[in-house]
């Protein structure tokens, strides 16, 4: 019987790649539930972060259902839902509705309940019983409003209680009166007014800070200053993350669509052309045909 050989040594197998990290730090398809932790991790890792507005479940579950990082319940429902030429007449018991269904349809987004005008302006008590009404009552993962300097002890008082607090500078749409319409903010010698602005928000423990309708170059100089990520809303390309009204970015929009809104979709004319097909089979009778009847 012949002796055994001893099996040879092979050389180790070459390791196994890492799996690529998700900037947010979890799997590549992004973390199960995003945190306001996220949002930091994403500025540190230079990751963008994504948001759009939402105002109903549908909407909610197919933009969560996508992979957007976080859904704004805005005032902009006064233009988008209730039908008011501006977001002022927007009440809180309004927008608790909405902001409960999205609440209730995402699995993964961030959600956040925009405070509407009257809401906070009053001073920190009157801000932090709102947020905790969109907090018990909606549901909501975050609040957030609207100024900077001036609203500093309201964003402070807010997160103390543990809640967090996503500012908004630039043109504030609430103040689009006292701002003389929707008119490009932080040019020239007010770039400085806007950055006060910015800091403001962050030393009051904000999480994050959107910028709208600022110049590029002054939102540059605001995301370098800042540890907080900046989201832009007609900011430019240097900010940290983008949100956009998805009636604009979807086409459901009719008239004047702003300048830095890229339309990513005509839901409008497929709505409508869905509509006048429908009309036109009932008048013909081609609709309901025999499949859609019960026997």
């Amino acid at each position: 019987m012949s002796e055994s050989t001893a099996p040879v040594p092979t050389a180790p197998d070459s390791p196994e790649p890492a799996p690529e990290q998700h900037p947010y730090g979890h799997a590549p398809d992004g973390p199960k539930r995003v945190r306001t932790r996220h949002f930091h991790n994403a500025k540190k890792q230079g990751i963008p972060i994504t948001g759009l507005t939402s105002y109903d479940m549908l909407t909610a579950q197919i933009f969560d259902q996508a992979g957007i990082d976080f859904l704004l319940v805005g005032d902009s429902a006064g233009n988008n839902v209730f039908g008011y030429e501006t977001t002022l007449p927007v009440t809180v018991d309004e927008l608790i509705p909405l902001t409960r269904a999205v609440a209730r349809a995402v699995t993964r987004a961030l959600v956040v309940a925009d405070m509407p005008f009257g809401s906070y302006e009053s001073g920190a008590d009157q801000a932090l019983s709102t947020a905790v009404r969109f907090m018990k009552e909606a549901q909501a993962h975050a609040v957030k409003l609207e100024g900077g300097v001036r609203s500093h002890k309201q964003i402070r008082r807010i997160v103390s209680a543990g809640i967090p607090v996503m500012g908004h500078i630039g043109f504030t749409p609430q103040s689009e009166h006292g701002l003389g319409g929707h008119i490009i903010q932080g040019r020239g010698d007010a770039a400085q007014n806007l950055i006060d602005d910015a800091l403001a928000v962050q030393e009051a423990g904000a999480f994050a800070v959107v910028l709208e309708m600022v110049p590029g170059s002054v939102a540059k100089r605001v995301t370098d200053a800042l540890d907080i990520p900046t989201i832009g809303v007609g900011a430019g390309p240097s900010v940290n993350g983008q949100l956009l009204v998805w009636t604009d970015f979807a086409g459901m929009t009719d008239g004047r669509v702003p300048r830095f809104v890229r339309q990513y979709a005509n839901v409008r004319q497929v709505l409508t052309d869905a509509v006048h097909n429908f009309r036109d089979d009932v008048n013909s009778g081609v609709y309901p045909a025999p499949e859609h009847n019960y026997e």
